[in-house]
């Protein structure tokens, strides 16, 4: 697997991007993201499983519903959510000024909206908007795409491999965006995953439910589940000859795939956490031994998820006990005088109780802009690792402040 610098949806075979500014944004940034396949692509999806759910979801189930799909366009700055019949009809709407431009079907084009809740979509604007994003479509327009999407995050989010599958070089590629309302359950934020290798549509399916529970479902910044939660996935099989291609893939071939999806996935969820709002470290929660992954994961989780873990890391204190507690409370069936736990490489606690460490040289470690915190379960072999930030006073003021 070969890692493509500066790599992104558009670095597979087949694809071109653009983000452009279209008014939504009172700041003036780019809000207009859109990514298309130059041929027939197979297509899914994973979503929310918030009820309450934003307009663009039953959309993209409905045009997903053939398993094909070309383009997919999204506005950022407004989430289209609790918009009644007007939202709906502005996500279709979308759906149709893009295709209409593109020449594609509006069954092909999915769409996806992220920012205010509860706001109607500025349609005006955004229909003016997209002549011009199709206009500025690129094969190096992915990073303005990932641009386009975000909303309070700080960097734009894109990566790309390549893998060879049966002789056929081919590149997995991503966006995403996400800095807030992050935890998982099926998928997290905003994210779409192009490549040029030949998947039919209900294996790529499995693919990237795969990728996601690995991935996007192993990151949280504030345990708020957001209404809008998509991860896309199109597939054009431009480095075979075709979506089906000349031939199907190897077992092995499969697996190689998968994992490539699962890397620029883990690097987007990794992204993600590292750019939470207000954050100062990434926090990497790596459960060890138990006896199901979901066991490990719902460790991790409670953990990742703990605000009196979150905030003690954002002071560099080393209180273990915090991250014990989380431990006790996750439903695992565990031994407590079995656990092992180890805060930036150095053991705190085991065998019942806790291990003598320098605190002042630990508290000092913990300044890092990376805080890894380790459990062993000492009960079976699976393993999770979850990526979260720390807790800030930066968090409170940007969320507080958030409309007013």
């Amino acid at each position: 697997m070969i890692e493509i610098e500066g790599g992104s949806v558009t670095s597979p075979r087949g694809y071109r991007a653009a983000g452009v500014t279209c008014g939504i944004k009172p700041s003036g940034s780019r809000d207009l993201s859109l990514t298309v396949s130059d041929r027939p692509a197979a297509g899914a999806a994973v979503y929310t499983t918030n009820r309450v759910q934003g307009a663009p979801i039953p959309v993209c189930r409905e045009h997903l519903a053939d398993g094909r799909a070309r383009a997919v366009i999204i506005n950022s700055g407004v989430a289209n959510v609790c918009n009644g019949d007007r939202g709906r009809a502005d996500a279709v709407r979308m759906c149709e000024a893009t295709a209409q431009r593109l020449g594609l079907s509006t069954r092909d084009v999915l769409v996806c909206s992220t920012g205010l809740i509860g706001v109607p979509l500025p349609m005006e604007r955004i229909e003016e908007g997209i002549p011009r994003v199709v206009a500025g479509l690129s094969g190096e327009g992915g990073v303005e795409a990932a641009e386009a999407m975000m909303t309070t995050d700080t960097v734009a989010k894109h990566a790309a491999v390549r893998v060879d599958l049966d002789g056929h070089p081919a590149t997995v590629g991503a966006v995403a965006k996400g800095a807030a309302m992050i935890s998982p359950n099926m998928a997290t934020m905003l994210a779409l995953i192009t490549t040029d290798a030949a998947v039919p549509a209900v294996r790529l399916q499995q693919l990237l439910v795969r990728a996601v529970g690995r991935s996007f479902n192993c990151c949280t910044v504030d345990g708020d589940m957001s209404t809008s939660d998509t991860v896309i996935a199109l597939a054009n099989g431009a480095a075979m000859g075709g979506v089906g291609g000349s031939r199907g893939l190897s077992e092995e071939a499969f697996e190689r795939l998968a994992e490539a999806m699962e890397h620029v996935c883990r690097r987007m969820a990794r992204a993600i956490a590292a750019d939470g709002e207000g954050a100062s470290k990434l926090i990497t929660v790596r459960v060890l031994r138990g006896r199901s992954e979901a066991e490990a994961r719902a460790v991790g989780l409670a953990v990742a998820n703990s605000s009196l873990v979150k905030t003690a890391v954002f002071g560099n204190d080393p209180n273990w006990g915090r991250i014990l507690c989380a431990v006790g409370y996750a439903g695992a069936d565990l031994d407590p005088a079995a656990v092992a736990v180890s805060l930036c490489g150095r053991p705190v606690y085991g065998g019942g109780a806790g291990i003598d460490f320098d605190a002042a040289a630990l508290s000092a470690a913990m300044k890092s802009e990376e805080v890894d915190i380790e459990i062993d379960l000492k009960a079976g072999e699976a393993r999770a690792e979850i990526f979260t930030c720390d807790l800030t006073c930066e968090y409170v003021r940007l969320n507080a402040e958030y409309t007013t």
